[in-house]
């Protein structure tokens, strides 16, 4: 079956599922085939991850570690891996050969913000997804216009992505991490709603957006990885 139906039949079929519904579908079905979910460790991702977890601690997880990211969320990586017992964790890191080549000072985030990304994250998640036939991400409608028509599955780069949590609200959220006595990312009491690399994220406001503080004075809004570059 061609991917794009396969996601248009599984939108018909989980209108009205919950987020734990459509992730243990989505893990468990066997035409969409192996299964990975890809987490950034940030300020809203314990959601997803527990969900996982109460399902299978075998899912394959995915994180990316640029070599960019703030000390905290590093630590919060493992702290929250242990806590909920995830036994597939498979940390990505970028090509050594291709920073030496690109970014050897570290400095390319700087002039070429795309490159940058497409360096440390969209190039070494490609890798780490062969032999996937989907994977599951946490974004939601309401983080930003790009994401407004977020359905819960897709079709993008020849897989399926699943986005179990794409008509959830910022309350939501913060009722599951309570109710569930779960660990918030610590750089969110410091003001950082949203946690990407640390060059690139800043404090934000409580009058601004959640992602105001991604690539501040930037016309950009996102890192890369969620553009599909196919149309076949």
């Amino acid at each position: 079956m061609p991917l794009k139906e396969l996601a248009e039949r599984r939108n018909i079929l989980h209108a009205k599922s919950s987020a734990q519904t459509v992730l243990k579908h989505a893990l468990q079905d066997v035409l969409i085939g192996k299964t990975a979910l890809v987490s950034s460790f940030g300020a809203e991702s314990v959601v997803l991850l527990h969900m996982a977890a109460e399902i299978d601690r075998t899912v394959p997880v995915i994180f990316l570690n640029t070599e960019m990211l703030f000390e905290e969320t590093l630590r919060y990586q493992k702290d929250v891996a242990e806590a909920l017992g995830l036994t597939d964790l498979r940390i990505i890191t970028p090509s050594r050969a291709e920073l030496l080549e690109k970014d050897v000072d570290g400095l390319l985030h700087i002039a070429f913000p795309d490159a940058c990304c497409d360096l440390r994250k969209t190039q070494p998640l490609q890798q780490a997804l062969q032999g996937f036939g989907s994977w599951i991400t946490g974004r939601k409608r309401f983080q930003n216009g790009q994401r407004a028509e977020l359905p819960l599955f897709e079709k993008a780069d020849g897989r399926i992505k699943v986005n179990p949590l794409a008509n959830w609200d910022a309350a939501q959220i913060a009722h599951y991490i309570e109710a569930h006595a779960l660990p918030r990312h610590p750089l969110v009491a410091q003001g950082y709603p949203s946690v990407g690399c640390a060059p690139c994220t800043t404090r934000v406001s409580a009058q601004e957006d959640p992602r105001a503080g991604r690539w501040r004075n930037s016309t950009k809004t996102e890192c890369g990885i969620h553009f599909d570059r196919k149309t076949g």
